[in-house]
């Protein structure tokens, strides 16, 4: 495969609005042909769907509720993310999981809209993408409970260690590796030798968590070669490798759309 792939990009937010045919150019420019949208909330819906309808097969959607916007009317985003599922054919159900960075108040909330969600993505056989900061652990335990063989997916954003790698990586899940890789002190440097190419995708997270030398400006899919050049490096391997590996197991999870 000689392209690479962002699987996992808010290109649809307001961050973008100023230069979005720009961004998507300088994308392209780079050999980033393919970008999967997570979607948030509801109020995410329709700017995401119709980026989706404008890109030609460029930026494809996802379908699920974030698990910092589970609040008291969690079963009412629910609802409509149940009814888009419903309704047409999404890349996965993502982006969902659990979150105890910020608010811990929905803790109980958040495991029964991932619980949910998972049954969602079994029954119309997508994979799932999963959001886990500061709860990798709790959120492994949930996909090993809720594991049937067949549930399959990508922990997003991955930046934990290598025992937790291998735990997901056996239950066959992918890890999503982005702009944590570049930094410092950002840990995968003692993990990334350790795990198999076959078992990473790439991503941006835009336009959150940018890659050096942009860290702290607004991310890019334009910037996912700095992260393969950095997996590449670790890896001691070529980085058309990494891009013809990441792209054909993106591509191979994301096979139903």
């Amino acid at each position: 495969m000689d392209y690479f792939i962002d699987t996992h990009a808010h290109i649809y937010l307001e961050e973008f609005a100023a230069d979005r045919a720009d961004m998507l150019a300088r994308a392209d420019e780079q050999a980033v042909r393919k970008i999967y949208m997570p979607n948030i909330d509801h109020t995410s819906i329709d700017n995401m769907l119709e980026l989706e309808s404008r890109s030609a097969g460029v930026c494809i959607a996802m379908m699920g509720l974030h698990p910092c916007y589970v609040k008291k009317d969690f079963q009412r985003e629910l609802y409509l993310v149940e009814e888009w599922l419903s309704r047409r054919k999404f890349a996965a159900v993502g982006e969902i999981g659990t979150d105890l960075y910020w608010d811990k108040t929905f803790w109980e909330q958040q495991k029964e809209a991932f619980t949910i969600q998972v049954q969602w993505a079994k029954q119309y056989n997508l994979p799932i993408v999963i959001h886990c900061r500061e709860s990798i652990d709790q959120t492994i335990e949930l996909t090993e409970q809720l594991s049937d063989g067949k549930l399959r997916g990508i922990f997003h954003c991955f930046s934990g260690n290598v025992e937790q790698a291998k735990r997901i990586t056996k239950l066959g899940f992918l890890l999503g590796i982005g702009g944590v890789a570049t930094f410092k002190n950002g840990g995968l440097d003692k993990v990334l030798p350790d795990i198999a190419l076959e078992h990473l995708v790439l991503e941006t997270d835009s336009p959150y968590l940018a890659p050096v030398p942009h860290r702290g400006k607004r991310n890019e899919p334009a910037y996912i070669p700095l992260v393969a050049n950095k997996v590449a490096s670790l890896k001691n391997i070529a980085i058309e490798e990494v891009k013809r590996v990441t792209t054909a197991n993106a591509l191979n999870l994301f096979a139903t759309t």
